[in-house]
């Protein structure tokens, strides 16, 4: 699963840091989910979503989907 994460953050110039915090999240969460490394939990998923008042597959898309298109 790929998602736009680092994009949005960077769009807001907020660190690593700065957003783990609004999550409730580690910055290595962070990290690992923006290099692709791990996927967020479903709930984590949609409060990301949220923060960035977007529908969760704005953020978050597979890339089966993405080749489909």
């Amino acid at each position: 699963m790929r998602n736009r994460l680092r994009v949005l953050r960077a769009e807001r110039e907020w660190s690593q840091a700065d957003l783990a915090e609004k999550l409730g999240a580690s910055r290595q969460t962070i990290n690992a989910i923006e290099t692709g490394r791990y996927d967020p939990s479903l709930p984590l998923a949609f409060k990301i979503a949220r923060l960035f008042q977007l529908h969760i597959e704005q953020v978050f898309f597979d890339d089966a989907v993405e080749a489909a298109e």
